[in-house]
Protein backbone atom coordinates (compact mmCIF):
# COMPACT_ATOMS: atom_id res chain seq x y z
CA UNK A 1 0.00 0.00 0.00
CA UNK A 2 1.53 3.08 -0.85
CA UNK A 3 2.36 5.49 2.48
CA UNK A 4 5.00 8.11 2.94
CA UNK A 5 8.35 7.23 2.29
CA UNK A 6 9.56 5.27 5.46
CA UNK A 7 12.82 6.42 7.58
CA UNK A 8 15.27 4.26 6.57
CA UNK A 9 16.53 1.55 9.45
CA UNK A 10 19.81 1.93 11.01
CA UNK A 11 20.55 4.32 8.60
CA UNK A 12 19.81 7.29 6.58
CA UNK A 13 18.47 5.97 3.21
CA UNK A 14 18.60 7.17 -0.39
CA UNK A 15 15.86 9.55 -1.55
CA UNK A 16 15.01 6.65 -3.93
CA UNK A 17 15.14 2.96 -3.55
CA UNK A 18 18.12 1.31 -5.28
CA UNK A 19 20.02 -1.69 -5.75
CA UNK A 20 22.81 -2.46 -3.75
CA UNK A 21 25.27 -5.32 -4.13
CA UNK A 22 26.10 -4.63 -0.14
CA UNK A 23 22.83 -3.54 1.55
CA UNK A 24 23.18 -1.48 4.84
CA UNK A 25 21.22 -4.11 6.40
CA UNK A 26 22.31 -7.34 7.67
CA UNK A 27 21.76 -10.00 4.97
CA UNK A 28 19.14 -11.82 6.27
CA UNK A 29 16.20 -9.95 8.40
CA UNK A 30 14.15 -12.09 10.79
CA UNK A 31 10.68 -11.21 11.43
CA UNK A 32 9.95 -10.59 15.19
CA UNK A 33 7.66 -12.69 17.08
CA UNK A 34 4.92 -11.30 18.25
CA UNK A 35 2.84 -11.62 21.44
CA UNK A 36 -0.25 -12.04 21.15
CA UNK A 37 -2.40 -8.67 22.52
CA UNK A 38 0.38 -6.49 21.75
CA UNK A 39 0.35 -3.14 19.99
CA UNK A 40 3.11 -2.96 17.65
CA UNK A 41 4.29 0.39 17.21
CA UNK A 42 3.20 2.42 13.67
CA UNK A 43 5.74 4.15 12.32
CA UNK A 44 2.91 6.71 11.07
CA UNK A 45 2.17 9.89 13.04
CA UNK A 46 -0.38 9.53 15.12
CA UNK A 47 -1.29 13.05 13.71
CA UNK A 48 -1.65 11.89 9.97
CA UNK A 49 -4.30 9.11 9.90
CA UNK A 50 -3.46 6.40 7.34
CA UNK A 51 -4.85 6.46 4.11
CA UNK A 52 -7.83 3.34 3.49
CA UNK A 53 -5.40 0.75 1.60
CA UNK A 54 -6.95 0.62 -2.14
CA UNK A 55 -8.39 -2.64 -3.41
CA UNK A 56 -7.32 -5.22 -1.10
CA UNK A 57 -9.31 -6.23 1.63
CA UNK A 58 -7.64 -8.70 4.61
CA UNK A 59 -8.78 -9.76 7.87
CA UNK A 60 -9.48 -8.18 10.96
CA UNK A 61 -6.56 -7.92 13.60
CA UNK A 62 -8.83 -9.03 16.68
CA UNK A 63 -6.86 -11.72 18.65
CA UNK A 64 -3.78 -12.93 18.82
CA UNK A 65 -1.59 -12.73 15.96
CA UNK A 66 0.05 -15.51 14.20
CA UNK A 67 3.20 -17.26 14.88
CA UNK A 68 6.22 -16.11 12.24
CA UNK A 69 7.44 -19.31 10.33
CA UNK A 70 10.88 -20.65 11.97
CA UNK A 71 13.13 -21.97 9.56
CA UNK A 72 13.30 -25.36 11.21
CA UNK A 73 9.42 -25.45 10.95
CA UNK A 74 9.55 -24.19 6.93
CA UNK A 75 12.02 -27.68 6.78
CA UNK A 76 9.77 -30.09 8.75
CA UNK A 77 6.74 -28.40 6.30
CA UNK A 78 8.49 -28.74 3.54
CA UNK A 79 9.85 -32.26 3.81
CA UNK A 80 6.31 -33.90 4.88
CA UNK A 81 4.60 -32.41 2.01
CA UNK A 82 5.94 -34.97 0.18
CA UNK A 83 6.41 -32.68 -2.70
CA UNK A 84 9.94 -32.35 -4.59
CA UNK A 85 11.55 -29.34 -6.29
CA UNK A 86 11.31 -28.22 -9.74
CA UNK A 87 14.46 -27.61 -11.77
CA UNK A 88 12.53 -24.09 -12.90
CA UNK A 89 8.91 -23.36 -11.36
CA UNK A 90 8.75 -22.86 -7.60
CA UNK A 91 6.20 -25.57 -6.28
CA UNK A 92 3.57 -24.62 -3.42
CA UNK A 93 3.00 -26.82 -0.67
CA UNK A 94 -0.43 -28.03 1.09
CA UNK A 95 0.67 -25.68 3.85
CA UNK A 96 1.37 -22.37 1.60
CA UNK A 97 5.08 -22.45 1.60
CA UNK A 98 6.98 -22.46 -1.36
CA UNK A 99 9.76 -24.77 -2.33
CA UNK A 100 11.96 -22.90 -4.55
CA UNK A 101 13.12 -23.92 -7.66
CA UNK A 102 16.45 -26.07 -8.03
CA UNK A 103 18.02 -24.14 -10.81
CA UNK A 104 17.33 -20.65 -8.78
CA UNK A 105 20.00 -18.65 -8.16
CA UNK A 106 20.98 -17.88 -4.85
CA UNK A 107 19.19 -14.57 -4.38
CA UNK A 108 15.71 -16.61 -5.50
CA UNK A 109 16.19 -19.19 -3.45
CA UNK A 110 16.82 -16.21 -0.24
CA UNK A 111 13.38 -14.40 -1.45
CA UNK A 112 11.53 -17.24 -1.36
CA UNK A 113 12.94 -18.63 2.48
CA UNK A 114 12.39 -14.65 3.05
CA UNK A 115 8.46 -15.17 2.05
CA UNK A 116 8.17 -18.06 3.56
CA UNK A 117 8.78 -16.54 7.20
CA UNK A 118 6.07 -14.01 6.91
CA UNK A 119 4.02 -16.07 4.49
CA UNK A 120 1.55 -16.94 7.62
CA UNK A 121 1.77 -13.43 9.58
CA UNK A 122 -1.20 -10.70 9.13
CA UNK A 123 -1.48 -7.63 7.22
CA UNK A 124 -1.33 -4.16 8.46
CA UNK A 125 -1.13 -0.99 6.64
CA UNK A 126 2.35 0.43 7.49
CA UNK A 127 3.49 -3.00 8.81
CA UNK A 128 7.34 -3.27 7.77
CA UNK A 129 7.91 0.32 6.82
CA UNK A 130 9.16 2.09 10.05
CA UNK A 131 11.66 -0.90 10.38
CA UNK A 132 12.41 -5.01 8.32
CA UNK A 133 11.58 -6.26 11.07
CA UNK A 134 7.67 -6.36 12.60
CA UNK A 135 5.12 -8.58 13.61
CA UNK A 136 2.71 -7.40 10.73
CA UNK A 137 2.92 -6.44 7.02
CA UNK A 138 1.28 -4.41 3.92
CA UNK A 139 1.79 -5.33 0.49
CA UNK A 140 5.11 -2.84 -0.15
CA UNK A 141 6.13 -4.06 3.59
CA UNK A 142 6.14 -7.21 2.46
CA UNK A 143 7.89 -7.14 -0.65
CA UNK A 144 10.58 -5.03 0.92
CA UNK A 145 11.11 -7.69 3.68
CA UNK A 146 12.59 -10.24 1.56
CA UNK A 147 13.80 -8.35 -0.98
CA UNK A 148 16.30 -6.53 1.88
CA UNK A 149 16.61 -10.41 2.96
CA UNK A 150 18.22 -11.05 -0.57
CA UNK A 151 20.01 -7.86 -0.63
CA UNK A 152 18.33 -6.54 -3.23
CA UNK A 153 17.11 -2.94 -1.19
CA UNK A 154 18.57 -1.32 1.26
CA UNK A 155 15.85 0.48 2.58
CA UNK A 156 11.50 0.18 2.80
CA UNK A 157 9.81 1.40 -0.32
CA UNK A 158 6.37 2.23 -0.69
CA UNK A 159 4.32 0.12 -3.75
CA UNK A 160 4.44 3.68 -5.69
CA UNK A 161 8.11 3.18 -5.24
CA UNK A 162 8.25 0.19 -6.54
CA UNK A 163 7.06 1.16 -10.07
CA UNK A 164 10.19 2.80 -11.23
CA UNK A 165 12.78 0.00 -9.23
CA UNK A 166 14.90 -2.54 -11.26
CA UNK A 167 14.55 -3.33 -14.87
CA UNK A 168 11.33 -2.66 -16.54
CA UNK A 169 9.26 -5.82 -18.26
CA UNK A 170 9.08 -9.52 -16.64
CA UNK A 171 12.17 -10.80 -15.45
CA UNK A 172 13.22 -14.42 -15.84
CA UNK A 173 12.44 -15.04 -11.84
CA UNK A 174 11.23 -12.67 -9.94
CA UNK A 175 8.16 -10.35 -11.58
CA UNK A 176 7.26 -6.91 -9.49
CA UNK A 177 3.47 -5.93 -10.39
CA UNK A 178 3.41 -2.45 -8.42
CA UNK A 179 0.38 0.15 -8.73
CA UNK A 180 0.20 3.30 -6.31
CA UNK A 181 -1.99 1.45 -4.04
CA UNK A 182 -0.70 -2.25 -4.51
CA UNK A 183 1.83 -4.13 -5.27
CA UNK A 184 2.62 -8.31 -5.21
CA UNK A 185 4.92 -10.27 -7.15
CA UNK A 186 5.50 -13.76 -8.88
CA UNK A 187 8.62 -15.81 -8.05
CA UNK A 188 9.71 -18.69 -9.76
CA UNK A 189 5.97 -18.76 -11.20
CA UNK A 190 4.25 -18.42 -7.35
CA UNK A 191 2.29 -15.37 -6.17
CA UNK A 192 3.37 -13.38 -3.48
CA UNK A 193 0.49 -11.39 -2.31
CA UNK A 194 -1.51 -9.90 0.14
CA UNK A 195 -4.77 -10.65 -1.16
CA UNK A 196 -3.85 -13.90 -1.30
CA UNK A 197 -2.85 -13.84 2.84
CA UNK A 198 -6.53 -12.82 2.26
CA UNK A 199 -7.95 -15.48 1.13
CA UNK A 200 -6.38 -18.27 1.97
CA UNK A 201 -4.03 -17.52 4.84
CA UNK A 202 -0.92 -17.44 3.22
CA UNK A 203 0.57 -14.59 0.66
CA UNK A 204 2.08 -17.53 -1.62
CA UNK A 205 -0.34 -18.90 -4.41
CA UNK A 206 -0.90 -20.07 -7.66
CA UNK A 207 -2.94 -17.10 -8.85
CA UNK A 208 -2.78 -16.20 -12.09
CA UNK A 209 -1.73 -12.57 -14.00
CA UNK A 210 -4.43 -12.58 -16.05
CA UNK A 211 -6.25 -10.38 -14.36
CA UNK A 212 -8.03 -7.41 -16.48
CA UNK A 213 -7.39 -4.91 -13.91
CA UNK A 214 -3.69 -5.21 -14.04
CA UNK A 215 -3.27 -2.59 -17.17
CA UNK A 216 -2.36 -0.42 -14.25
CA UNK A 217 0.25 -1.79 -12.59
CA UNK A 218 3.86 -1.13 -14.30
CA UNK A 219 6.03 -4.66 -14.18
CA UNK A 220 9.30 -4.39 -13.05
CA UNK A 221 12.26 -7.05 -12.20
CA UNK A 222 15.20 -6.95 -10.17
CA UNK A 223 18.46 -6.61 -12.59
CA UNK A 224 19.69 -10.03 -13.94
CA UNK A 225 16.32 -11.79 -12.44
Amino acid sequence: MQRSKPASPKSASPSSPVQSDAPTLHAHPQAIEPVAGAVAQSSQSASQPAEAPASVSVGGSSGGLAQPVSDAQIRKELAASGLSANSSQATLTPDGLAIPPVNAPQPVQTVISAGNQIAHLPYRFGGGHGTFEDNAYDCSGSLSFVFAAAGLLNTTVTSGQLMNWGKPGPGKWITVFAAPGHTFMYVGGLRFDTVALAETGSRWSNRSADEPNLSSFAVRHPAGL
